[in-house]
């Protein structure tokens, strides 16, 4: 385990959005929006359904953002369900909302988490491809995926780095990794990731326990562990609203403080489009409004 670090004066924050289906949904991601904003945050990103479900949806989401505020929005892209010649005009659309940053990934195929992957006929294979095929255009910062316990479809660590750093080396300038709950595992991730020779920024992801059984159930489908501890620390929390909202801010200040504690300056926040739990966490840290980024 690596020694502790000084603490910077403010953590760097960036915050993840999925793009709304109805009206009232996106009267919620907006709500949370407005009351994320005052954090600062170094970018926001929107996501990108399977197979470009939502492909009209995320760039209307970032298009207002550039529009109507002054974060800095990044848009996901995948994969999944285009060509490339059509995956290029996404990103040409991009640039011409005033766009400068995407999170390229290879994305799900459209029967979901755990269903075969197959590249598209004429488009672009795997992230590296989608990176390299951006940096081709010029003119945005990529970032890509990462995983602290391996992407399920990765046979090893071996390659697992290996395809991390093939992203690397066809652009991406930093890695946002899937969410964890034992910081340990993410700091033997960061060793791997060192040993290789890979350089680039990786934030860690977290994602406020909202609801456990629900946050559990996803972590299951995509490769992250439950430590007993934590499901121990949530079996006596019950159903009230407000004791669930309690664990889940105690529970990541917890995690997030004992990250920067380990050096960590950067984090990204899986906001589920709800900005109080994510609010309360950071105001548990002594963060708000107004402080100096570190």
């Amino acid at each position: 385990m690596t020694s502790p670090s000084p603490l910077p004066p403010r953590p760097r924050l960036s915050f993840e959005f999925f793009p709304p289906k109805t009206e009232k949904m996106e009267a919620g991601l907006w709500t949370a929006i407005e009351a994320l904003a005052p954090l600062a945050p170094a970018f926001v990103s929107v996501t990108y359904g399977a197979g470009g479900t939502t492909r009209e949806r995320t760039h209307d989401t970032v298009a207002r953002l550039v529009r109507e505020t002054g974060l800095k929005p990044a848009a996901h892209l995948t994969c999944v369900g285009a060509t490339r010649e059509e995956v290029d005009a996404v990103v040409r659309a991009y640039a011409g909302v005033g766009v400068g940053h995407i999170v390229a990934l290879r994305g799900d195929p459209p029967a979901g988490v755990g269903a075969a992957y197959a590249p598209h006929p004429g488009g672009y294979a795997y992230a590296s491809d989608l990176v390299a095929g951006i940096a081709a255009i010029g003119g945005f910062e990529i970032s890509v995926g990462a995983y602290p316990e391996r992407h399920p479809e990765s046979a090893s660590w071996e390659i697992e780095i290996d395809n991390l750093k093939r992203k690397v080396d066809a652009g991406a300038s930093r890695a946002i990794t899937q969410f964890f709950f034992d910081n340990d595992l993410f700091e033997g991730f960061l060793e791997r990731v060192t040993r290789a020779g890979i350089t680039i920024p990786i934030l860690p992801g977290i994602i406020p326990i909202h609801n456990f059984t629900a946050v559990a159930g996803f972590a299951a489908k995509t490769g992250a562990s439950m430590p007993a501890a934590v499901a121990a620390r949530f079996a006596g929390v019950g159903e009230e609203a407000s004791a669930r909202a309690r664990a889940a801010i105690d529970f990541g200040r917890v995690q997030v403080a004992d990250l920067r504690r380990r050096g960590i300056a950067d984090f990204h926040f899986y906001t589920m489009n709800r900005a109080d739990l994510v609010v309360g966490i950071v105001e548990a840290l002594g963060i708000t409004a107004g402080d100096r980024v570190g």
